[in-house]
């Protein structure tokens, strides 16, 4: 009869396994030693694993070679999959494998081979814009350009404890709608018509018109248990039951002290074979941007995850 794996400490877990968990900073993100993800994890391994991503928040996991079968495996773990998003040029996956989503500059014959390409992201968190967002995202680094391109995380636990004692009033209780038809980009999400920069040039634009999901500023994370600011991105948000003058005070000050403490937080230096995995229910991350010449490429899956509460 196998051990109840529920009944073993933390410390017993590592000892079990022979993992070891390194934090990363004292409040974001940690690296898992001694896992080779191109094979199936015991049980043990990868409720360690499973843990260690519950308390940092994310994972980086280095030195890894694996092929998409055990890419999408791993991530499978950690809950179902969604199919690859589609984006502003069409929906771009590994042949065979719609789970995995290509990240990526490389231009091929003239088209791209993936998308997000070289430019800088903003702090954001992933798909806010739909009912039920992603539990998680999971990158690996097929091919990166040494140096460049970081991409931060940001512990929103933390964020929401240290939110000035003023915005936390003014926050509480407040839902924020999050723009279901604009990328980051302007572009359209379904492809084609007027560019946001456009709509707005024409005079006819109305954030707080724009259709969207509406989430908890402030969500409880299901399994831990813990309060985390959950605001998405700046781009298109308002806030529920304010004017818009009052809802672009508010972010805008909210905001500030995002950028503020992004400054100070973790940011990943890529390496070929690192696979890193975020809580996107209690992180934030955004990423540096990269020559155009340089090429990188990475695949990208994601957790299928609930309404925020």
């Amino acid at each position: 009869m196998s051990a109840d794996l529920s009944l073993l400490s933390d410390e017993e877990l590592l000892e079990k396994t022979g993992l070891e968990v390194v934090p990363l900073t004292k409040d974001v993100g940690a690296e898992v030693l001694g896992v080779d993800l191109s094979s199936k994890l015991d049980k043990p391994t990868f409720e360690t694993i499973r843990r260690a991503w519950l308390e940092h928040g994310v994972l980086v996991i280095r030195n890894q070679s694996i092929d998409p079968d055990a890419f999408v495996a791993f991530s499978t773990r950690f809950g179902e999959l969604d199919n690859a998003p589609v984006m502003e040029n069409g929906r771009a996956f590994v042949d065979g494998y719609p789970e995995l989503f290509v990240i990526s500059n490389v231009v091929k014959n003239g088209l791209r081979i993936g998308s997000l390409g070289a430019r800088e992201l903003e702090w954001h968190t992933d798909m806010a814009y739909v009912d039920e967002p992603p539990m998680a995202s999971c990158l690996y680094a097929v091919e990166v350009p040494e140096g460049e391109g970081k991409t931060g995380f940001l512990n929103m636990y933390k964020a929401y404890a240290k939110l000035p004692a003023a915005l936390k009033d003014q926050i509480a209780g407040k839902a924020i709608k999050h723009d279901s038809v604009y990328t980051l980009d302007g572009y359209l999400r379904e492809g084609g018509g007027r560019t946001l920069e456009h709509v707005k040039a024409l005079g006819c634009f109305d954030v707080q018109k724009l259709p969207g999901a509406w989430h908890p500023a402030v969500r409880t994370h299901p399994e831990t248990g813990q309060e985390a600011l959950y605001i998405g991105r700046r781009q298109n948000t308002c806030v529920e039951g304010l004017n818009l003058r009052e809802s672009e005070e508010l972010l805008d000050a909210i905001w500030k002290y995002i950028n503020r403490i992004g400054k100070r937080t973790y940011h990943h230096e890529w390496q070929a074979g690192d696979v890193v995995i975020w809580d996107n229910r209690c992180i934030m991350h955004r990423r540096d941007a990269f020559p155009s010449a340089s090429r990188r490429v990475m695949h990208r899956t994601q957790m299928q995850g609930s309404r925020p509460i």
